[in-house]
């Protein structure tokens, strides 16, 4: 059993918009350590993609969203870890815009912050900066 083969997991991230902008906190994980990445975390069991795009932006800012739809989904292969993902982005909002994000996971991420759309942080994590450098746009592009 030593020798398997690394298998693929489901990841789900959610970018969360507010006005103009998105919610990006910074990693500490060994992976992307100190790049700039959307909340998100593993699909449990049983769990559909909105469920797990709630739950996962609880747990980690304290927020609670809204209008959760699926945008697109991509295949990340990081051979320098060993690891693979498939990684469903969603899209969201917060139920109450006026809420502030908390930092309830301190030992994964350095804590969150909205961030225009047009002026992103740097370093991105490297499956979002691909996303953005292709031309990916989060925003809807139909007046809400």
């Amino acid at each position: 059993m030593e020798n398997e083969a690394p298998v693929p997991r489901v990841g789900v991230v959610v970018y969360l918009l507010k006005g103009n902008a998105v919610l990006l906190g910074r990693r500490l994980s060994s992976h992307g350590h100190s790049t700039f990445a959307l909340p998100g975390g593993h699909l449990e069991f049983g769990e559909s993609f909105e469920e797990c795009a709630a739950r996962e932006v609880k747990e980690e800012t304290g927020l609670n969203i809204d209008k959760i739809e699926f945008l697109t989904v991509t295949n990340n292969v990081f051979p320098t870890n060993q690891s693979h993902y498939v990684t469903i982005f969603m899209r969201a909002v917060p139920i109450d815009p006026s809420q502030q994000p908390q930092n309830l996971e301190p030992d994964k991420c350095s804590g969150w912050d909205w961030y225009e759309w047009n002026n992103l942080p740097e370093p991105l994590f490297d499956p979002l900066e691909k996303m953005i450098k292709g031309g990916f746009n989060p925003f809807p592009t139909t007046c809400q």
